[in-house]
């Protein structure tokens, strides 16, 4: 291993006979930016969490390069490119199905340079606008952890690291760079990112980065919702969604994140039945390659909230319809002033909520047409969750998983047959 001395960090270039990255795993429209942008005669390099992810065997979902190329200057090169972001100007070049994220390297942001026009940082330390270009070694030090601060170089088959990072990956941990406080007021979300690294990646948090979490947990809040919401929906699709969730709990989290959420929690202790087994289920979908829908996460947590809204709708007479789309909406709207839910998954969230009344109804024919309802399937799933965590009688949902596999005259055989049974008392938590 090589070591080169600089202003600011020693650069430590790992071989290939050491790091033994498998180049197969690269994706070719990443190493075509990167190639494109050297024959133009800039810098560039593979970048962040796709490193990462090789030195640790991982086959990368996402591909980023860095570049000392400007973002018009990267646009000029690619066609099928746009230029994106306020608080930070990247490009995405754009590829069938994929896009490839290249940024220009950047200088370490500090309340020096608060006042440039370039680089704007809040009264509290938060960065609100960074686009002060630097060197390549300032750009690793600006970024948020030492295991993400690692860059490929290509054409040499060579990690570059100038933070310690390769070293904290072979020791499974992780440390962020620079202090720690301050490196949370500047970007809260990166609270956020140590959790799920923690979760997904199995390694442990340095001692020094994870004691500010609780305490400054608060600082989330000031996060604008539209952003808050892609970075939840990064913690529950990552595939570990359970161990992120507990995390969330541990450290104060998800009092932040789902207030609505946390105070059903400590009234209702089933809740964190239904919670843990609904997010088990989304684990094992993303691991076995399968579709996952982000209303679908939400209106599992937002669940019991709904349903003391609704309980308050019914006593004070409210037709359920009505009731049941109201508070629907009034939950939904309470959730979105943290995190932001767009009117589609939304839509979704309240149909899955209002459907579960109908799953009640099994003795009439009318009952056969929730079968062809649009979102029969997420709200079945919905409520197959619910039995099992207790909510329902297991019953229920195997009657309506085997209505699905017989034919038209066998539907209306099983219908028949519930008229000649004995009519039960509804559950506790029955719509």
């Amino acid at each position: 291993m090589e070591n080169t001395n600089n202003n600011h960090h020693a650069l430590n270039r790992i071989p290939a006979s050491e790091h033994r990255i498998d180049e197969s795993k690269i994706c070719g429209q990443a190493r075509h930016v990167v190639e494109t942008l050297l024959k133009a005669g800039y810098e560039a390099y593979l970048v962040g969490g796709c490193v990462r992810d090789l030195v640790l065997g991982i086959e990368p979902k996402d591909f980023d390069v860095a570049t000392n190329a400007h973002p018009e200057q990267i646009c000029e090169h690619f066609s099928n490119s746009r230029l994106i972001g306020r608080r930070f100007r990247i490009v995405h070049v754009y590829f069938y199905r994929n896009n490839i994220e290249v940024s220009t390297f950047r200088a370490q942001t500090s309340q020096t340079k608060a006042n440039s026009q370039s680089s704007t940082a809040g009264a509290n330390g938060r960065i609100l606008r960074d686009n002060t270009f630097g060197t390549i070694e300032e750009d690793a030090i600006r970024r948020d952890f030492t295991i993400n601060a690692l860059y490929y170089d290509i054409e040499n088959s060579e990690v570059l690291d100038y933070c310690h990072g390769y070293q904290d990956l072979q020791a499974r941990k992780i440390c962020m760079i620079g202090n720690a406080e301050t490196r949370y007021r500047e970007d809260p979300v990166r609270m956020l990112r140590a959790l799920r690294f923690h979760a997904k990646l199995d390694l442990a948090i340095q001692n020094e980065t994870k004691g500010p979490i609780k305490p400054m947990g608060h600082l989330l809040s000031e996060i604008p919702p539209a952003r808050l919401f892609d970075e939840v929906i990064k913690l529950f699709h990552s595939g570990y969604a359970v161990r992120c969730f507990q995390q969330l709990e541990k450290f104060d989290l998800l009092k932040v994140l789902f207030p609505i959420t946390h105070e059903a929690l400590n009234h209702d202790e089933s809740f964190s039945s239904l919670i843990h087994n609904a997010l088990k289920n989304t684990d094992a979908r993303i691991r076995n390659g399968k579709s996952v829908n982000p209303a679908f996460i939400f209106a599992i947590l937002l669940w019991r909230p709904y349903l003391q809204l609704l309980e308050q709708s019914n006593q004070q007479g409210i037709p359920h319809a009505e009731g049941a789309w109201s508070s629907g909406r009034t939950t939904v709207l309470d959730q979105s002033t943290v995190t932001s839910i767009p009117k589609r998954f939304s839509v979704t969230i309240c149909e899955i909520w209002k459907l579960q009344n109908r799953f009640l109804k099994k003795r009439s024919h009318k009952s056969l047409r929730l079968i062809s309802h649009p979102r029969f399937r997420a709200a079945y799933d919905f409520m197959c969750l619910r039995a099992r965590s207790g909510e329902l009688d297991e019953e229920n949902c195997t009657w309506w998983t085997q209505i699905q596999t017989v034919s038209e005259q066998e539907q209306r055989k099983m219908v028949d047959q519930n008229n000649r049974k004995p009519r039960k008392r509804k559950n506790k938590q029955s719509l």
